[in-house]
Formats: structure tokens, sequence, C-alpha cells
């Protein structure tokens, strides 16, 4: 594997789920493959979980690393081609990206969608870019429209408590007072469909997700109706794809609370933090027996392990 950027980057998503579950099992068991290797991290957004557990996943590899963050740190990068840089940026990408691989064996990135140009976000500008001039495999830490490491490490939590063969999976939208991206919803529902889940999505009219990506998939804007006999709660915010980077309505009705939870299958309960609390969910869901929400945290240590580990033995 050269690059992992989405979930259809892996061929057999089932095995790749098991092999990341024994790892975890034994998660030294390939402490030397990365021995002389640098992973280096690229943030153009903050992180809590992804800098520290990808950063703790290549160390249990043998790797280093390297961290920049281009919020405040580094040149301003342009991502255009055939542009006159008189202005503000002052570094090219198709320079950054070649320097950045003399100093590193993997290069991560994470850019967020701006949500402010849908077409322009759907091309995933930054990712692909150092895809494109990086002379070493990319990592995706989360893009504009994919967090593939985030749904590994929600595919893992699953497995790990589901009840039966083929549990139902319900992706509710949650209020939230800013406009959120739509990458950790894309991903979440493309590694529903690997795994073969009863997915449901729930959210208000106006907030349905890119069809292309829910294509086959039941959409139900009743919170309640979808919620009941569910196994797996997961919530998440995401704005308008129609109309994009919008939010239309915040109607805290549809926070998660445990009169809800009360209409599951005993559900357990999954959000990808950070979670605002008694916004997205109240204290009482968030803090019971049935929240995943830790486990899914540290889950993504072996997600992104495994990941690296194919990256530098470039298996499939």
């Amino acid at each position: 594997m050269k690059k992992f950027i989405n979930i259809s980057d892996i061929k057999d998503y089932k095995s790749l789920v098991n092999e990341t579950i024994d790892l975890k099992n034994n998660p030294n068991k390939f402490n030397n493959i990365g021995k002389n290797k640098v992973l280096g991290l690229i943030f153009f957004n903050p992180s809590l979980r992804t800098r520290l557990s990808t950063q703790k996943a290549a160390l249990q590899l043998g790797m280093k690393t390297l961290n920049m963050n281009f919020i405040n740190e580094g040149w301003q990068i342009e991502f255009e081609d055939h542009v006159i840089m008189s202005g503000n940026k002052a570094e090219h990408v198709k320079e950054a990206a070649k320097v950045i691989s003399q100093y590193c064996d993997i290069i991560g990135i994470r850019a967020f969608a701006s949500l402010n140009n849908r077409v322009n976000d759907h091309k995933d500008i930054v990712l692909n870019s150092f895809v494109d001039h990086s002379t070493v495999p990319v990592l995706n830490m989360e893009s504009s429209i994919a967090h593939p490491l985030q749904a590994l490490a929600d595919s893992i939590t699953i497995e790990e408590n589901k009840k039966s063969l083929k549990p139902k999976v319900v992706l509710t939208w949650a209020p939230h007072p800013k406009a959120l991206p739509h990458a950790v919803a894309n991903s979440f529902i493309n590694m529903s469909k690997r795994n073969d889940y009863e997915l449901v999505i729930t959210n208000p009219e106006g907030y349905n997700l890119n069809p292309e990506i829910t294509k086959g998939i039941k959409v139900l804007h009743d919170q309640k109706e979808a919620f009941k006999n569910a196994d797996f709660i997961y919530a998440k915010n995401w704005s308008s794809y129609d109309n994009y980077g919008k939010i239309l309505i915040n109607d805290d009705s549809w926070m998660i609370n445990e009169d809800k939870m009360n209409l599951t299958n005993n559900a357990q309960f999954m959000h990808c933090l950070p979670v605002r609390r008694n916004v997205v969910v109240s204290d009482s869901v968030i803090d019971s027996n049935n929240s995943l929400i830790i486990q899914q945290a540290d889950n993504r240590t072996y997600a992104a392990q495994i990941i690296l580990k194919k990256l530098i033995n470039n298996e499939k």
C-alpha cells in the first residue's frame, strides 16, 4: 500500500479489522519494523486524539516522529498551479511536499474542509496535492471529505462490542453551535457498508449527506423512529450538503438523551470526540456504562499502527 487516503484503499476491510484487533492484543508485535524510519505529521487543523494516537502508533513500531503545525508554524502554502505568488503565500506545495519527503519516510496530513466551496472541498486539494508531489507514502489524518483512521477505530469498537452478526447501527445528526464538515460521517457510512452492518441514518430535513455516499442506505427524518431496536448509536453533527456548509437549524430536540436511548436495544453510544456535553449528548448518556467513547479513542492507536505497518511494508 503506497497511500492511505480513503477506506477504498483497503481491498479486504474485514480482514484488516481482524488484523487490527489481533495487533491490539499484542501492540509490540512489530516494534522493530519502523526502526530508522521517520513519520512526519503535518497539521493544518487542531488535533488531540489523531496527533497523540498516531505518534504512539509510530513509536510502537519503532519509528521516530516529526510534527509541524501549519496553523501557526511554517510558511503559508500555495496549492494552486500557475499563480503569481505575490501575496502572503511564500511556499508552493510542489517544493514543500518534496522537501518534507526528504526528511520523512511517511507523511501524515490533517486538513479540514473549508465549507465555503463544495466543489473545491470535494477535490481534497491539500491532501491530494501532497499525494501528487510527495515521493513517500501519504496518510490521511482527516481531510475535507474523509477520516478513514477514525472509521477503522470505530469499526474495531463495534466488532469488539457487537452482540449479533449484523447489528443495527444508527448514525444520527446532533446539534452543534458551529458548522462542521462531513468527513467523519462519510467514512463511517463507507465503513459500515464494508462491514455489512444494518445502517440507518437519521437527520433533520435539509441535512441529507452526499447522495453518492448514502445511496442504498435508509435515511429517516424521525430520530425516535430510527432509534428503535438499535444496537449502536453514533452521534455526529454535520453542516448542510445541499446548502453547503450552512447551519439550517440548531434544534436541541435532536440531542441524545436517556429517553431516546431507552427506545433502543440497550444500545451503546459512540462519538468520535471532541463532544459538547449537553448540546450533542446529555451527561447521563455519555457517562453511562453504555458509552464507548474512551474505547473508540483508545482504538485510534491500533488503527493508525496497522496502517503504518502496511505503508512501511507496502502491504495490500
